[in-house]
């Protein structure tokens, strides 16, 4: 049950925050997604959702490039 109320919390936050006209607030939105990862983790490895797993980390990847791109990247 924890899980899945971190993965709501987490999750619904970061499309919010996708969706903000103001660039400041929306550069965080891949630190909430990356946040909800490791309960989506859990949850669909504890359950054997083998499909929903490996969805999963094609997502933790997609947050990854958005840490990357808005974050690290030297800007050009």
């Amino acid at each position: 049950m924890f899980a899945q109320i971190m993965i709501a919390v987490f999750g619904v936050t970061a499309v919010w925050l996708t969706q903000q006209s103001n660039q400041d607030l929306k550069r965080y939105a891949c630190f909430f997604g990356l946040l909800g990862q490791p309960f989506w983790v859990y949850a669909t490895y504890s359950t054997e959702q083998w499909g929903m797993f490996i969805l999963t980390l094609c997502y933790t990847y997609a947050w990854y490039i958005g840490l990357w791109n808005t974050w690290v990247a030297p800007k050009k």
